[in-house]
């Protein structure tokens, strides 16, 4: 299911989605059995019928909605017939929902079905409903403790005030170097053997020729990668460059890209090219600023499928070396 790939992100649409499904069960129930109810008018209905006779927002924080959610349903529940609004003995400024004599006899025959709910559930779900049920009572406290919108907002304020640094391949970040390039490879093109070979084993096919390999790294998240690959002495490809979907437009390409042509230079390289695909425009604009030159045919023996784009490194004031 597709929502279960996003994980945590799409954690309400999931909960809906589930929401939603039980309602629909349960009201079809209620259809069979000719219950004049509705699923969702149960917590309301429930809670009065439980109390007695009280006010909208005392309803709303027992049953962990909102007070207008409660306000619109007891609309509904009035126009349904089930309930009146009536002045609060108690403060005549207020009034309070109390059952109609119709609700009592829908709810008084209702016993049998909420065993048959309760026991279907059990059945359907077997042991995965009471620790569903715990997961929710243990998530409603921790949310009563710190509301899930402050917890969202100071950890993007958190990732916003963390430096975003470069730095070298380590064997622990092997890993990323895959995850960030599968990323764009398969959302875009195809991954080709080419691809697959120099993901599988960066040090083989990068690091012991000579190249090297950079992340970049805001706070603990490792947000990009690129590539210098010494194709011959002196001349390198840049290459392998991919951000992370969810982090781009912080600068973390253009650090990549000053990095790997810093690095070019410091190795006394001669000449420096790319090849890329005229479908990532963004990124060829990129380039283009950082001092690549747009070639006016593709690179003779190109290795990648893809490839449509040839670049060469040309800073102001310094003509591109031959290769030879």
């Amino acid at each position: 299911m597709y929502l279960e790939s996003l994980g945590k992100l799409a954690l309400g649409s999931r909960l809906k989605a589930l929401s939603d499904h039980l309602y629909g069960a349960v009201d079809q129930v209620y259809q069979a059995r000719g219950a004049r109810i509705e699923s969702r008018w149960l917590p309301v209905l429930r809670y009065l019928w439980d109390v007695g006779p009280r006010p909208v927002t005392e309803v709303a924080e027992a049953i962990g909605q909102t007070h207008s959610a409660v306000s619109q349903l007891a609309d509904k529940l009035v126009r349904a017939g089930m309930v009146k609004r009536r002045r609060d003995p108690a403060d005549g400024r207020r009034s309070v929902l109390t059952l109609t004599d119709k609700a009592h006899r829908a709810l008084s025959e209702l016993g049998p079905l909420w065993w048959a709910v309760r026991q279907g559930v059990t059945d359907a779900l077997g042991e995965h409903v009471e620790r569903l049920l715990d997961a929710v009572a243990a998530c409603e406290r921790a949310l009563r403790e710190r509301p899930v919108a402050d917890a969202i907002l100071a950890a993007h304020a958190a990732l916003l005030a963390a430096p975003l640094e470069v730095v070298p391949y380590a064997p622990a970040l092997r890993t990323h170097f895959r995850r960030l390039n599968l990323q764009w490879l398969e959302r875009h093109f195809r991954v080709e053997d080419i691809d697959r070979a120099v993901l599988d084993d960066p040090e083989r096919h990068i690091l012991q020729s000579g190249g090297a390999i950079f992340f970049a790294r805001l706070g603990k998240e490792v947000v990009g990668t690129c590539a210098l690959l010494q194709e011959s002495p002196g001349v390198f490809e840049l290459t392998k460059m991919g951000v992370d979907e969810g982090f781009r437009g912080l600068g973390a390409g253009r650090r990549l890209l000053d990095e790997a042509i810093a690095e070019f230079h410091r190795r006394g390289g001669r000449m420096l090219f790319l090849e890329s695909s005229s479908t990532l425009k963004p990124a060829l604009r990129m380039y283009e600023q950082a001092g690549f030159r747009l070639q006016p045919s593709v690179r003779p023996g190109s290795h990648y499928e893809r490839a449509d784009v040839y670049m060469i490194y040309e800073p102001a004031g310094r003509a591109p070396r031959a290769p030879g």
